[in-house]
């Protein structure tokens, strides 16, 4: 009996560690959604520029000069990016959620395990 109740805490740990890397994922998903939205005004806003327009990019504390054509490029590579890192997390949440499932069915076996054993006791 002592042993089932071993894989059980074993179990519930485990399930615990999946369940934060799962907020964890959930909680990078939303930022990066955030920055999605963010790059897709931004792009409206380039896109309503003629292209003789000044476009200054802010680093650090200063504002540099930039041509409206290589940030509408830079805006577009960005949400490329972002559009990736989304299906990488949405992929990686998926498979998160399988193994907390996975991890519910094992436990549920445990206590059916545990209940067997105490009845036959």
């Amino acid at each position: 009996m002592d042993e089932v109740q071993k894989k059980i805490e074993n179990e519930v740990i485990s399930l615990k560690g999946t369940q934060k890397e799962y907020q964890k994922a959930i909680s990078t998903r939303q930022q990066l959604d955030a920055q999605l939205n963010e790059n897709k005004v931004v792009k409206e806003e380039l896109n309503l520029l003629s292209d003789d327009r000044k476009v200054y990019k802010a680093i650090g504390p200063a504002l540099i000069k930039m041509e409206i054509i290589e940030a509408k490029q830079n805006v577009a590579k960005r949400i490329d990016y972002i559009n990736n890192e989304v299906k990488r997390f949405d992929d990686m949440i998926l498979n998160l959620e399988k193994k907390q499932d996975s991890h519910r069915e094992a436990l549920q076996k445990l206590q059916q395990e545990k209940m067997k054993a105490t009845i036959k006791t």
